[in-house]
């Protein structure tokens, strides 16, 4: 009789399971070892609570934040790491190994892959998208020198999303 139970309520899961959205929040690391070896580290985390009170000290009647009010509406957290160094080779491409592995989860896809043999500067951006809706966007930039990670989660506008660049901890990839 017990797995009888069992089995009825693990058919009842299924179907929820399988319909459950994918989780576009990456596990970023802490990364002790690269902020104690950096001259200049920064570790933003922003989940909704966060955001809404960002909004909040923003004006409204100023058009670039309106513009940023609009996009963060329907964000639910942006997460930042970015570390710069003294030196050449403080870090390894094995550092961001584990959050690499999380986007080549199901629902990711990377959509800008550069590469630069003159500076050694790599840029990869990924998206997570569920039919046409984009849930989540991740960005791994790296300079020989200097390494950012930023995971944007929630409802993105792919046509406002550069009004978040400079903004939240989220480098500019475009010049002004």
């Amino acid at each position: 009789m017990r797995i009888h139970r069992t089995v009825c309520c693990l058919a009842l899961l299924l179907p929820s399971l399988a319909f459950a959205a994918p989780n576009p929040r990456l596990v970023l690391p802490q990364f002790k070892d690269l902020a104690d070896k950096a001259t200049q580290s920064v570790s933003i985390t922003m989940d909704p609570a966060l955001l809404g009170l960002a909004a909040r000290f923003m004006d409204a009647a100023n058009a670039q934040d309106a513009a940023v009010m609009d996009i963060i509406k329907g964000l639910q957290g942006i997460y930042v790491r970015s570390y710069t160094f003294d030196r050449d080779g403080v870090y390894q491409s094995s550092d961001v190994d584990e959050i690499r592995k999380q986007l080549a989860a199901p629902g990711w896809s990377r959509v800008v892959e550069t590469r630069s043999k003159k500076t050694h500067a790599d840029v990869d951006i990924y998206l997570m998208t569920q039919g046409k809706q984009v849930l989540g966007l991740a960005l791994i930039a790296s300079e020989p020198r200097e390494i950012t990670i930023v995971n944007i989660v929630g409802a993105i506008d792919l046509d406002k999303l550069h009004k978040l660049e400079g903004q939240f901890g989220v480098p500019k990839l475009t010049e002004p």
